[in-house]
Formats: C-alpha cells, sequence, structure tokens
C-alpha cells in the first residue's frame, strides 16, 4: 500500500490541480457539521437534547449527500459520465426536510421555538445545498433553484414562530449570499477543466510537431524524386518504342535511364541524410530552450568531450537528446532535467535524468516506439540504451556509444 505522499507525487501537474479544486469546493459541504457543532457549543442552554441530536444528524446528512453532489456535479461540468441530475435532487430534498425537522421538533428546551442560531444552522444548509446545484445546472436554472429552496423553507420558519417580517429578511440576505457561492464554485469548476485544455493542448501540439516534420520530408522526397521519376517514365517509354522498331538508340535511352536512377538515389539519400543527422550542439541548445518555455529547469554539461567525438557519434547523440526532450514534454510533469555528457572505459556516454514521472513501472528493455527507434540508431554504431532504475518520480537514460581507439 503506497504512502499518500508517494501517491500524491505519482500524479501529474493535471490531477494535482484537479484535487485541488475539488476539495476547494468539498470545504463547503464540509462547513455544515462544523457549524452545527459551534452554534450547539455557543447556545446550548438554548437547545433540548432531541433538537440537539436532531441538528447534529441533519448536519451529517447533509455533509455526506452535498459531497457527493458535488463529485457528481463537477464531472457533469467537466463532461464525464455522471448522474448529477439525481444526486442533485436528493441533496435538495435531504436539504428542505432537514431544516424542516431542525425549525419543527422543538428546537428549544422551553419551547419557546427556533432561537437565532437554529436559523443560522438553516441558512448555512440553505448555501451549502446551492453549492452543487450552481456547478450542475446552467446559470439561467440554477437561480430559480436557489429561489425555489427558498419559497419551501418559508412556512417552516413561519411555523417555527419566526415573524413573517425576519422570515422574509432572512431569506432574502440568504439569497443574496448565495451568488457569491455560485461564483466561488463555478470558478474552482471552469479553473479545472481549463487546466484540463491546456493539458490536452500541449498533447496535441506535440503530435502536430510531428505531422509537420513527416509533411517536411514528404515535401522534400517530392521535390527531389518527382521530376526524376517522370523522366526515367518517359525515358522508358521511349526505349521501349525504339526496341520494338529495332533502333539502337534504346540502349542510349537505357543508359540514360540507368544515369538518372543513380543521381536519384544519391539525392535520396543526401536528402535522408540531412533528415537523420542531429547536431550536438543545437540539439542541446535547442533542447534547453524548449524545456525552459515549458517552465522546466534544463541543466547540460556536455564538458571538452563532445568536440573531440567522431560526427556519428555526435549525430546519434544529437538524436537521444531530441527524443529524450520530446517524452519529458509529452509523457511527464517535470521540473527538473539534466543532460550530462563523459567518457567511460572507452565509450562514450549520454546520461539524462528528469523527474515528475508518474507512477507507473517502465522495464529497463522495454518503452515506446521513440525508445526503440534509439535503440536502433544506437546499434548501427554498436551502441546500447539502458533505462536503469531510478528514484520515485524519476526517470533515467543512459545511452553509450564505444569510441575508435
Amino acid at each position: 500500500m503506497r504512502s499518500p505522499l508517494r501517491r500524491w507525487r505519482g500524479f501529474g501537474k493535471p490531477q494535482r490541480a484537479e484535487i485541488y479544486f475539488r476539495w476547494s469546493i468539498y470545504l463547503m459541504p464540509l462547513a455544515a457539521v462544523p457549524t452545527a457543532l459551534l452554534s450547539l457549543g455557543a447556545h446550548l442552554d438554548q437547545y433540548s437534547a432531541g433538537s440537539a441530536r436532531v441538528s447534529l444528524a441533519v448536519s451529517l446528512a447533509t455533509t455526506l449527500v452535498g459531497l457527493r453532489a458535488c463529485r457528481t456535479s463537477l464531472d457533469h461540468y467537466l463532461g464525464r459520465p455522471a448522474d448529477h441530475r439525481r444526486w442533485l435532487v436528493i441533496n435538495g430534498a435531504v436539504t428542505v426536510a432537514g431544516t424542516w425537522a431542525l425549525l419543527l421538533t422543538g428546537p428549544t428546551a422551553d419551547g419557546t421555538g427556533a432561537p437565532p442560531s437554529t436559523v443560522l444552522v438553516t441558512t448555512v444548509l440553505l448555501i451549502v445545498a446551492y453549492g452543487p446545484i450552481s456547478i450542475g445546472l446552467r446559470l439561467w436554472w440554477s437561480a430559480p433553484a436557489a429561489v425555489l429552496l427558498a419559497l419551501l423553507i418559508a412556512p417552516a420558519m413561519v411555523l417555527a414562530g419566526l415573524s413573517a417580517a425576519t422570515t422574509a429578511g432572512q431569506l432574502i440576505g440568504t439569497l443574496l449570499g448565495m451568488p457569491f457561492i455560485a461564483a466561488s464554485c463555478r470558478s474552482f469548476a471552469w479553473l479545472t477543466a481549463v487546466v484540463w485544455e491546456l493539458d490536452g493542448t500541449r498533447e496535441t501540439q506535440s503530435r502536430l510537431a510531428v505531422a509537420e516534420e513527416r509533411l517536411r520530408f514528404s515535401r522534400d522526397l517530392h521535390d527531389v524524386m518527382g521530376r526524376n521519376l517522370t523522366t526515367i517514365a518517359l525515358k522508358s517509354e521511349l526505349a521501349v518504342q525504339l526496341a520494338k522498331r529495332g533502333r539502337p538508340e534504346a540502349a542510349d535511352q537505357m543508359v540514360e535511364v540507368q544515369r538518372i536512377a543513380q543521381e536519384s538515389q544519391r539525392e535520396v539519400r543526401d536528402v535522408i541524410r540531412g533528415y537523420r543527422t542531429a547536431d550536438l550542439h543545437a540539439e542541446a541548445i535547442g533542447a534547453r530552450a524548449v524545456l525552459r518555455s515549458a517552465d522546466v529547469t534544463c541543466e547540460i554539461d556536455l564538458g571538452e568531450d563532445a568536440d573531440g567525438l567522431p560526427p556519428h557519434v555526435q549525430s546519434v547523440f544529437g538524436w537521444v537528446i531530441r527524443e529524450a526532450t520530446t517524452n519529458v514534454l509529452r509523457h511527464s510533469e517535470a521540473e527538473r532535467c539534466l543532460i550530462r555528457l563523459r567518457r567511460e572505459d572507452g565509450r562514450a556516454v549520454l546520461e539524462l535524468e528528469n523527474d515528475g514521472v508518474p507512477a507507473v513501472p517502465l522495464p529497463s528493455q522495454g518503452g515506446g516506439t521513440g525508445l526503440r527507434g534509439l535503440r536502433e540508431r544506437l546499434a548501427a554504431h554498436d551502441g546500447e540504451l539502458t533505462v536503469p532504475t531510478a528514484g520515485t518520480g524519476v526517470f533515467r537514460m543512459l545511452a553509450t556509444v564505444p569510441l575508435p581507439d
């Protein structure tokens, strides 16, 4: 069983933000029981034993139902499946029944009627009931619901011995306070939705960046191969016609086709070489800039060994940095990242480490498509990629390539 602190570290920033905003909303129904206890403690002489028990029972029931109503209403606001309407009705019914019970079950020891402390608890219960209503219903429906709650409570206040003027003033004050509760609750719900929307936007940006790079590569290939393939097709057709007529120029045309094909192969290699080559220093500087823009502190230590590495080692390490930067942005909520290069036992070792990794087991030789592609690039130079075990919430990756004597 994981500790709460370890579970908290395993959450990403959107999950942490939602937990914070959720409990900011949950504090409202949780305030019902402390309010009832404070009322009993301050005015104990005004309560009979039965009315004290009713007050605590009603406050506890309102808290439990209000928590569930707040939860389902927020889930509905975030677009998740939730039976919020049913719990809003239950929440309203419990509130109305509870306030009637508070006001009409002999609240005072001398039977003179409802004391001001009981009316205060009733006001708190009304406000608590309106919180989830303001989240789960649209604004033009939540306002009539507030008025309906007030109208359902008004007869109980009159029957409890309050004058019509006192009842009207109490309910008007409650209705004037409800918009502030609605603004607070809907603000927290809106902020939660914005956090998730921003997280989805970042994921979309990563996918668009990959799609844009693929389009660029396909455009370069089209520019290089389009004209040459057209020429090859035309000259091949001409050679076929000349061969059918027994003309010796057919051989010359096929020689030209061969030359164009070889030239096309060279141009394609140049395009792929430019696409697959990554400069180590440029990738490190770019990684730092991108990570800083995402509020990630990036520490880079290439030392004096980078310039002395063979070009193919610098290129493959540049690709490792590029893929690692993408993984940090897409699969973690990092606040710190480390890139370090060193020589060790005749091998160049590139170490990359970042925090903010969700608590999901990652096999040392597993990983996704990106890590698999890096292993293939390193294997082409007798190198390897390992993911050793690191601390909680930390991802560590080592890329090693042997150096020539």
